[in-house]
């Protein structure tokens, strides 16, 4: 088995009530092996619930409310989906503005599911080749974006999925596209 480069990143997990879990723990257990530092950042200054489909799940600590949150200080963006979950943040002026502060400063953006609602707001998906669940795909055309029915999309710094079935692929896109932000080993 070959050994996986360590990619020595801090990203974060921007999350609301409504997640869906398995979007946002199985992605950030992946960052984790392939050694990246996850945050999970939110408007919630406690505790963060996510879902399993339409019933409640786990609470998760929030390591960083969103107005205390500096997009400058993480090299990358993880945006799991659920309906509740991103349907509240694109309603957050804070929400949105973090979102739009990575796609300004050219920093990696990961979105899977319902996630890419958060993009349009943020008006990160005018001409973006891009997937997701099925019925956003009227927002993300009105957006500016060309939608694909594809098991995950990379397009330059953003990578897209449509759902939980697809994050083994997702997960693995989104690490080789993360990985472009990590800071380049100096000679010594």
């Amino acid at each position: 088995m070959a050994h996986q480069p360590t990619i020595a990143i801090r990203v974060a997990i921007l999350v609301e009530d409504g997640f869906e879990q398995v979007e946002m723990t199985h992605p950030r257990d992946a960052l984790r092996h392939a050694g990246a530092t996850t945050v999970i950042v939110s408007p919630r200054t406690d505790t963060v619930r996510g879902w399993n489909h339409d019933q409640p799940a786990d609470g998760f600590p929030v390591e960083v409310t969103i107005e205390s949150a500096d997009a400058s200080h993480f090299d990358a963006l993880l945006l799991p989906g659920g309906v509740a979950n991103p349907d509240k943040l694109r309603m957050n002026p804070k929400a949105v503005a973090f979102v739009k502060a990575f796609g300004d400063a050219g920093k990696p953006i990961a979105a899977i599911c319902h996630g890419p609602w958060s993009l349009v707001e943020a008006d990160l998906v005018r001409g973006k080749r891009v997937t997701s669940w099925p019925s956003l795909q009227t927002d993300l055309r009105n957006a500016g974006a060309t939608w694909v029915d594809e098991v995950v999309v990379k397009d330059d710094k953003l990578v897209t999925s449509r759902k939980p079935d697809d994050i083994p692929a997702f997960n693995e896109a989104m690490i080789e596209v993360f990985s472009s932000a990590a800071p380049q080993a100096s000679a010594r």
